[in-house]
């Protein structure tokens, strides 16, 4: 297995900042590679603070944002014009790249609550979208960036512990989640290691417990951080307080 990467930031914005720098630096690589570049993006407090930090960035001018397949790792199903919709949340990013080239039609977003019956419809079609951006013979893109926000609880993307299988491939529903909305679409965890390079990416004093959790053995299970991992790199971009006790 692949050795994790524990990169420890002061505070919330030296972290966002970081990570905001790295993620140029990785799409750019990814595209001079490829020829484009697929990434997943996070909700939550700190994903979307990189995301902002992206768009301050002057170093986003260099990317060729039209070869940027933008993915989500969650999405809460609700209204599509919902401000707990992680898309909306992350607005400020794709404004500030419209002007630099951004393709909307790159921008997966995974289904809302006014455009399916319910959180599986909106699973199963985000499955089918995967499938249709992948490889021959393969179930989703190669990510070349996945980035996930961790809770206290360790629950990663909306794959709560006691909630997630790594057998099941692209997107599912999720219901009765412990953290409110009670209605998501997640992708598998199964899907999320198949990414090139898996970012975990954590602030704050109440998710110290739970990194060091992830940190200590893997087990999906009762602590889903603890499975995630990329195929070439895994790594943790963290703050201090998330890191005291690791």
């Amino acid at each position: 297995m692949i050795a994790r990467q524990i990169t420890i930031h002061d505070d919330v914005a030296s972290t966002a900042h970081a990570i905001a720098a790295r993620l140029i630096t990785s799409i750019n690589d990814a595209i001079a590679a490829r020829g484009v570049a697929h990434v997943v993006v996070t909700g939550g407090s700190l994903g979307i603070a990189a995301l902002v930090a992206v768009a301050e960035n002057p170093a986003k001018t260099s990317v060729n944002w039209s070869q940027v397949h933008f993915w989500w790792g969650d999405e809460r199903f609700v209204d599509s014009d919902s401000a707990d919709r992680n898309v909306l949340q992350a607005e400020p990013l794709f404004a500030a790249l419209d002007e630099l080239g951004l393709d909307r039609g790159t921008v997966h977003a995974m289904g809302a609550s006014d455009q399916y019956e319910s959180a599986e419809q909106a699973a199963v079609a985000y499955t089918q979208l995967l499938a249709q951006e992948a490889p021959e013979g393969s179930a989703s893109p190669v990510f070349d960036v996945l980035m996930l926000g961790m809770g206290p609880d360790s629950h990663v993307a909306s794959l709560f512990p006691n909630h997630t299988r790594s057998d099941e491939l692209g997107a599912i529903a999720v219901h009765d989640s412990p953290k409110p909305p009670p209605h998501r679409v997640s992708l598998t965890m199964g899907t999320i290691n198949t990414a090139r390079e898996v970012w975990l990416i954590v602030a704050g004093a109440d998710k110290a417990p739970a990194l060091a959790a992830a940190s200590h053995e893997i087990n999906e299970v009762a602590v889903p951080a603890s499975a995630v991992r990329g195929t070439q790199a895994t790594r943790w971009i963290v703050d201090r307080a998330a890191s005291t006790l690791l």
